[in-house]
């Protein structure tokens, strides 16, 4: 389901529900982040391909995007105010498999700050998606 309001709705899901419930929350936030990131791309001349990551070991990242053949991005979403380096996990498999393609790594979380995490790999809060940095 893309539209998350309405798969709350089909699932019986209020705002009290999802604060309850942080193992929906998840899922529901990467959904809507995929589609903010969807229609956001949808504004540019070139296409964005739209990918997910898993290595032979288990290790994923929730959205790769593609821009041709030479640039790689992921993006990690977590329902979460907080970031550690394990966070990044993914997203440093995601590198090494990528090489040169890859241009960064993006936690997306539920905190307040933008920061550094190595190179090319950054935290950055959930609300930057649709508000002002």
């Amino acid at each position: 389901m893309g539209d998350t309001g309405v798969a709350c709705a089909l699932l019986g899901i209020d705002a009290a529900g999802l604060q309850g419930d942080r193992e929906v929350v998840g899922p529901l936030l990467e959904t809507f982040v995929l589609q903010e990131l969807k229609r956001q791309a949808s504004w540019r001349t070139s296409p964005i391909g739209f990918f997910h990551f898993r290595d032979r070991d288990g290790v994923e990242v929730d959205i790769v995007l593609e821009q041709g053949a030479s640039v790689v991005t992921g993006v990690e979403v977590k329902a979460a105010a907080t970031v550690t380096t394990t966070d990044f996990r993914g997203l440093r498999k995601l590198r090494e498999a990528a090489g040169k393609r890859f241009k960064a790594g993006v936690v997306l979380y539920d905190g307040e700050v933008t920061a550094p995490f190595g190179e090319g790999l950054y935290a950055v809060p959930i609300r930057h998606l649709w508000e002002a940095a």
